[in-house]
């Protein structure tokens, strides 16, 4: 018996795992980004540092914001709670490889044409699959890799909700600035409807230029008041964002004084290890190419060793005595002779789900390279136009200053004051808007690059 066992063990060991080893698909990777030409590498490189990424934009309100996130995201909690789940069913798959021993007890009675007869029994099981052609291994490969792909899921939802929360930011505090920018456009067409005012009532100026002073100065207010609707949204968004409901979570304004950050890209290689959803897609290819092993090895018999022992007695009194003990033990061959087609459908349905992983993986890491892209050439692009739209508030503020001056010498109308002053408050309102549009490029850049992940922390998983 102890050489069968051994012999049994021996080739438990030595036994191969059916089915393809999992190499990772091939996807197409540049040597360079398109819209990088002309990128200004950050000095030091590792300016975006490996986790807190948003403390590159200089704002302790912003991180504090973000930081909350893990406690509280509901999205983030979700991923996490599956990202658990995944780890006990590869525990699950992991235990499948080990015997079982089970303990039970009986009492039985029956009768029978000879009497009544009663028996007790107290017995321990054991039953051990012996994982020949590498079911079981391949099994727990692929929930291994799902969990590391859940892992992954955890990581980019979290790195979601942290840019979704640094742009909704980076947009409230725009308005705070066009806010200001408004408030501070409101005093000075009041001071100007003064003006035109005093001049109507010593009658160098027009009745229609009061008009026109006052209607620029209320149609300016109401602009003014008019920010307060998105910026309550956006209030609320960030709210849910850190778990809270909207009445719970206030953010006061204050001057938009974030800094504009220079961004470490590295290679377009970098991003299959530097995103977590490109990581994601990877893993599921890994776990369903082992489901592929799973699918091949039913084709093979099984076999289980089983082994009991303990003591049946009909008498109490002589349960635990030497007479009363049994035990047996041997191996148990089974082969699924006729299933109408079933294992080979099972084995091409684990090959297309394989395939159609594989396609996604593909579609995923198309698509990080398409948002950093995309991202390269907004903040390039953006940044050219800020200079522009300065250079243009400056004449603006020129050209009001100017015509101000005609106006109080009599040479122009109220009317050209009026276009100036419009002129000037929408190309500053434009330039706030561009270098809000500049920071929410720079942190959904952060987010393309995989702020700060790497695939290696999957391998701890």
């Amino acid at each position: 018996m102890r050489r069968s066992a051994a012999g049994i063990l021996a080739l438990a060991l030595a036994a191969c795992a059916v089915g393809p080893d999992y190499q990772r698909p091939e996807a197409a990777v540049s040597a360079a980004y398109k819209e990088a030409v002309g990128w200004k590498a950050a000095e030091p490189r590792d300016e975006a540092s490996r986790g807190n990424w948003w403390e590159i934009f200089g704002d302790p309100k912003l991180s504090a914001l973000i930081e909350s996130i893990d406690m509280s995201n509901q999205n983030v909690l979700l991923a996490e709670a599956r990202f658990r789940q995944a780890q006990a069913l590869a525990a699950q798959s992991r235990a499948a490889l080990f015997p079982t021993l089970d303990a039970n007890a009986s009492i039985t009675r029956s009768r029978s044409p000879t009497g009544v007869v009663g028996e007790r029994s107290v017995a321990l099981n054991s039953s051990w699959e012996i994982d020949l052609w590498g079911r079981l291994r391949r099994a727990l490969e692929s929930s291994a890799a799902s969990a590391q792909a859940s892992a992954a899921d955890l990581a980019a939802a979290r790195l979601s909700a942290q840019a979704e929360l640094a742009s909704n930011y980076f947009q409230l505090r725009v308005l705070d600035a066009q806010k200001q920018l408004l408030g501070d456009t409101v005093t000075a067409f009041d001071k100007s409807l003064e003006l035109t005012r005093n001049r109507y009532a010593a009658g160098v100026a027009a009745k229609v230029d009061v008009a026109q002073a006052e209607t620029q100065l209320k149609s300016t207010l109401a602009q003014s008041i008019d920010t307060g609707v998105q910026r309550a949204q956006l209030e609320h968004a960030i709210a849910i964002l850190v778990g809270k409901p909207p009445s719970e979570l206030s953010i006061a304004p204050v001057p938009l004084a974030v800094t504009m950050p220079r961004i470490p890209l590295g290679l377009p290689s970098e991003l299959l290890e530097r995103r977590p959803d490109v990581a994601a897609a990877e893993r599921r290819a890994a776990a369903a190419n082992a489901q592929i092993g799973v699918a091949k090895a039913a084709y093979f018999p099984s076999l289980t060793l089983s082994a009991s022992g303990g003591f049946r007695s009909a008498n109490a009194a002589d349960l635990f005595t030497a007479p009363s003990r049994f035990w047996s033990i041997g191996p148990a061959l089974a082969q699924s002779i006729f299933d109408a087609g079933l294992r080979r459908a099972q084995t091409e349905e684990a090959i297309a789900a394989y395939d159609a992983t594989v396609a996604e993986y593909r579609q995923a890491v198309l698509a990080g390279f398409q948002e950093v892209e995309d991202n390269l050439a907004a903040l390039r692009i953006l940044e050219e136009e800020a200079k522009v739209q300065d250079e243009a508030v400056r004449a603006a503020r020129e050209s009001v200053a100017l015509t101000t001056n005609q106006y109080k010498a009599g040479i122009v109308s109220y009317i050209n004051v009026v276009t100036v002053q419009t002129t000037q408050l929408s190309n500053e309102r434009t330039a706030v808007g561009i270098l809000g549009r500049r920071l929410v490029a720079a942190a959904t850049l952060v987010k393309a690059l995989g702020g700060g992940w790497d695939a290696a922390a999957l391998a701890r998983k």
